[in-house]
């Protein structure tokens, strides 16, 4: 009887534990998913990084310029396009009460909607509630990259640490696999930020000549929703269509034969040749699993679907498949192999 009560304590104890620790991470799952995100922007800078080292540039100074790079590239854009979308919408709201039809019903709702929004005067609370957003919103980016730069010094120390607990059969196994992982989301996160300004790009371009309103908006909103596959694009098509229509079906039908012969191109030439098989899921894994993140964890988990996809992917392979990890293909986006595994 005693060793009957002791073995039920024992799995008791165990299935408590479990509990515990699933939901003490299920509270922290806003503080794992900056982390994993921190971890994929490592990934996507480190062959940068290591191409620098080699250059004579410290790492520490390599990661500063990459920061540097992005925040110049973001503040040409915002000085490039701001001005130009603000115009936009001024120009169509100020001529809001002229237009007739889809499209004076469209500038006269979102209008009216503008001009409903609290004055300054009346947004005490809601001004606060605003500004802790931003702070918050401020305090994960700044976390996101400082774990990423933190990151990319302590990974190779990490792995060092982690294989030393295992088996010395299993090290170069474990290894190999984290190598792989960290080259797919590196090479992920390359490849989609190339996807993202080139779609923005050849969108705008091509939504100005067939004199689409609103063309410089609705071709960047379509490029950063490249970030969400599948339904991203479609929901941009869609818009581009819609917004056609309140000028003219001409128009409309133009927008959505441009979209749909830019994702040809993006799906036939451009992505074999950017991302190639970088996360190496298929395009109903990747529905589903943008699908799961969403109704699992909300909006934000959206960004991370494709990537923490191809991490459990991986791992199948690994482990369930007994795939080699060191005889897989190494993805290329920017950087050729041998910058990746330095």
């Amino acid at each position: 009887m005693s060793e009957t009560a002791h073995r039920a304590f024992v799995a008791a104890v165990v299935v408590l534990a479990v509990v515990v620790g699933a939901l003490a991470l299920w509270q922290l799952k806003i503080l794992l998913a900056l982390l994993f995100l921190a971890f994929t922007v490592a990934a996507a800078m480190r062959p940068g990084v290591d191409a620098l080292r080699r250059l004579g540039i410290p790492r520490g100074a390599g990661v500063l310029l990459h920061y540097a790079a992005l925040v110049t590239l973001l503040g040409l854009l915002l000085w490039a396009v701001v001005p130009r979308a603000i115009h936009q919408v001024q120009a169509a709201l100020g001529d809001s009460h002229e237009e007739k039809g889809i499209k004076g019903e469209l500038l006269t709702w979102l209008d009216r909607r503008l001009e409903r929004l609290p004055q300054p005067d009346q947004l005490v609370d809601p001004a606060l509630e605003f500004t802790l957003l931003g702070v918050e919103i401020a305090v994960g980016i700044l976390f996101v990259f400082a774990a990423a730069a933190y990151w990319i010094f302590e990974r190779d120390d990490a792995v060092r640490f982690v294989t030393s607990l295992l088996p010395r059969a299993r090290r170069k196994l474990v290894r190999d696999t984290w190598d792989l992982i960290d080259l797919k989301l590196g090479a992920y996160v390359r490849g989609q930020a190339l996807l993202i300004v080139l779609v923005a790009t050849v969108l705008s371009i091509a939504f100005w000549a067939i004199g689409l309103p609103f063309w410089l908006l609705i071709a960047i909103f379509a490029g950063i929703v490249e970030i969400v596959p599948v339904i991203g694009p479609l929901s941009a098509g869609a818009l581009a269509v819609g917004v056609g229509l309140t000028e003219s079906p001409g128009v409309a039908v133009a927008a959505g034969v441009v979209v749909l012969v830019v994702r040809l191109l993006e799906d036939y030439l451009v992505i074999p040749r950017v991302l190639g098989d970088a996360v190496g899921l298929s395009p109903l894994v990747v529905l589903v699993s943008v699908a799961a993140a969403a109704l699992l964890f909300g909006e934000f988990a959206v960004l991370l679907a494709i990537p923490m996809a191809a991490v459990l992917a991986t791992l199948f392979d690994v482990i369930v498949r007994d795939k080699d990890p060191s005889e897989e293909d190494v993805p290329t986006v920017l950087f050729p192999a041998q910058d990746a595994e330095a």
